[in-house]
């Protein structure tokens, strides 16, 4: 009976993971009766696309010396705004707040790469993944002891408030045995580890690699990422027009090279692909 009953759980949990797998690789884009594309642009009617960010996420949104919005989804965004033919404004919050603004409308859309997960899929309508990445832990450079989150048990462990990174610790960590100690600023994290004051941190593994390079914070990665992952831009269903426009906007930067000449500009590497 036990095995009986063990064999259905591992089914259910099977097709629960295919059903994700099938949602990220092919995003909901609702019909917008068979119009074209210069029709789908007069489709939206707002004057402007509010994108909002948390401008303190470097190299993908930041602000510069001269106190510019700047970074990676920075310039996608304006050439995305190129494409559907709309200008785009640029608003920023705490990361922990951006979900709230985007639900009530004050924007209408998310650029800080967010991560395509089954809670989200259930309320958001996503684009094509426009960015792959791994989670990655961050550790002391002199650090040996933590390579993957069966490790972080005992330890004190910091994530970016509201993130799926803070989602996949606390989902590795049932009984509640590691520490975790959430964050508004990404980069304070960081040098909370090189202080001694965190064991870890989990967070996107190009943006540790980029404040590790520029900091010269003694840190280092923990092992291999821990999760390989999609980010995608979540759209409100009340939003379907936009989000079927950002698509194929999508579809015509990665066609055309430009989606991968700016990841070039701000990594030196392709990460639009996988």
């Amino acid at each position: 009976m036990k095995r009986r009953t063990k064999l259905v759980i591992y089914a259910a949990v099977a097709l629960v993971f295919i059903g994700v797998l099938l949602a990220i690789s092919s995003p909901r884009r609702p019909n917008l009766d068979g119009q074209s594309g210069a029709s789908k642009r007069g489709a939206y009617k707002k004057s402007a696309v509010v994108v909002g960010m948390s401008g303190g996420y470097k190299p993908y949104t930041f602000l510069n010396e001269d106190g510019d919005l700047v970074g990676f989804e920075v310039d996608l965004w304006n050439k995305i705004g190129e494409k559907i033919e709309k200008p785009v404004e640029f608003q920023t919050a705490a990361f922990s707040g951006l979900f709230g603004m985007l639900d009530s409308g004050k924007i209408d859309t998310i650029a800080n790469q967010i991560t395509i997960t089954p809670e989200r899929l259930l309320k958001y309508q996503f684009s094509r993944p426009y960015v792959y990445y791994g989670a990655q832990l961050v550790v002391r450079e002199a650090d040996e002891s933590i390579t993957g989150l069966s490790d972080l048990v005992g330890k004190r462990v910091g994530v970016s408030l509201g993130s799926n990174y803070e989602s996949m610790v606390r989902e590795a960590d049932p009984e509640g045995k590691i520490d975790v100690v959430t964050y508004e600023d990404y980069q304070g994290s960081l040098q909370d580890v090189a202080l001694g004051r965190l064991d870890a941190v989990l967070n996107d593994r190009l943006a540790a690699l980029t404040t590790i390079s520029e900091s010269g914070l003694a840190l280092k990665f923990g092992g291999e990422p821990v999760q390989w992952l999609s980010n995608a831009y979540p759209f409100v269903e009340g939003n379907a027009e936009l989000a079927v426009l950002v698509d194929e906007a999508l579809e015509e930067l990665e066609a055309s090279g430009e989606l991968e000449e700016i990841s070039l500009q701000w990594f030196g590497a392709d990460i639009t692909s996988r």
